[in-house]
């Protein structure tokens, strides 16, 4: 997954390399990865009052309605009286806003972008439980007017799709239904809205329906510097966002085989090996909290999916399943590995080379560092696809 702010990164880092030194070069990768994770992605989440809009706030987010501590309350009457923020659990810095319903009395349609801070959110996502409104077609074009995204989403289809299966028993076709609920909803905005962009989603069963497609929509047409931000916080529900996760994490592992070459640069024995095994942990928990392997996630899998959590940690064939990532796992791990452990031995007896012993072993850590995270990635990723299946109730042996 090209970016071209990764392509620009790589220019400044050579540059400063040979302009300024080793050190430098480090402190320049090191701003690119706190740029990074400073990012911020602000969704607001907008619709008339009862229309499912906590409900996909917590679904987003991987929180089930039951989880009293983090998720957006619920109910059939309005329940969001101020624009309220809610983080998401592994990816602080994406943050969906459950917005107040447009229309009530406290928040008049023609005051609503204004009263909730309109210039705070880089989309809106309006949501209807039924035909969109008079004041949904309002505020989406308020929002085009300000040349802003906004997406409509139609909830509770899984409702939807029941009722008419039991009313129209053995006629019924899921497909013609989704079909005429998606074309009723287009007409009613036709005309109205520029290109309205209508998705069919059921909160409580996401990986149904169009809520892929409303993913691969968002990464699509967001800026290239928040893309990443918002797939590797998105919720596993295909095994396509994993592979894409999977991409996204691999192309940023160049800049830390990068620091681990420019710390081997330092002539003191063993301190880049034990430098590259800290930072080499630091970055497989980032990987086991975006494939959602983590306990807290894993536990909240299990709630959401009804299943129980050893079910789940079943599946995982990793060396690293259910394990605590730390310094000392991850030598445990490396030692098993005849090849990292041969790269490993080769940077530290290059050391002692004259002239070019010191270029020799920036080359071999960089190479090792990249192998071993390349490995762990693999693995991590490959748990994730069988735990995902897992929860679908899927064949996990294929």
């Amino acid at each position: 997954m090209d970016n071209p702010h990764d392509d620009e990164a790589i220019a400044g880092i050579k540059k400063e390399l040979q302009t300024n030194g080793c050190a430098a070069a480090a402190a320049m990768i090191q701003t690119y990865f706190d740029e990074q994770d400073n990012v911020q992605l602000n969704i607001g989440i907008t619709g008339e009052s009862g229309s499912g809009k906590s409900s996909f706030v917590n679904a987003f987010r991987g929180i089930p309605n039951s989880d009293k501590e983090r998720a957006a309350p619920t109910g059939v009457t309005e329940t969001t009286t101020d624009p309220t923020p809610y983080p998401h659990p592994n990816h602080p810095n994406v943050t969906l806003w459950d917005l107040p319903g447009i229309g009530t009395t406290k928040f008049p349609a023609d005051e609503y972008l204004k009263k909730v801070e309109f210039e705070r959110y880089d989309f809106f996502i309006i949501i209807s439980a039924d035909r969109f409104r008079e004041n949904d077609v309002k505020l989406a074009q308020e929002i085009q007017k300000m040349k802003k995204k906004f997406y409509f989403v139609r909830s509770k289809i899984d409702h939807n799709i029941r009722d008419e299966e039991e009313t129209q028993g053995s006629e019924f076709n899921e497909e013609e239904t989704l079909k005429e609920i998606r074309e009723d909803c287009i007409q009613g905005l036709e005309g109205r809205v520029e290109s309205p962009q209508v998705f069919l989603v059921s909160s409580r069963k996401l990986h149904l329906y169009d809520f892929p497609l409303l993913e691969k929509t968002l990464e699509e047409e967001l800026p290239a510097h928040k893309r990443n931000v918002l797939l590797l916080a998105l919720p596993n529900v295909s095994l396509e966002i994993i592979i894409k996760k999977k991409e996204a994490l691999q192309a940023k592992i160049k800049y830390r085989a990068s620091l681990s070459a420019l710390g081997a640069a330092v002539p003191v024995p063993g301190l880049s090996f034990a430098a590259d095994m800290v930072m080499i942990a630091a970055t497989i928990r980032q990987y086991q909290v975006t494939f959602g392997l983590d306990s807290a996630s894993l536990q909240r899998l299990a709630q959401t999916a009804c299943l129980p959590l050893d079910e789940l940690r079943a599946v995982m064939t990793s060396p690293l399943a259910g394990k605590e990532i730390n310094k000392d796992l991850i030598i445990k791990l490396v030692s098993c590995s005849v090849v990292d452990l041969s790269l490993t031995a080769a940077e530290e007896g290059f050391r002692f080379i004259p002239l070019f012993g010191i270029p020799a072993a920036m080359g071999l850590s960089s190479v090792s560092t990249y192998t071993t995270l390349n490995m762990f990635l693999n693995m991590l990723a490959d748990d994730s696809q069988k735990v995902f299946k897992k929860a679908l109730g899927l064949d996990t042996t294929v």
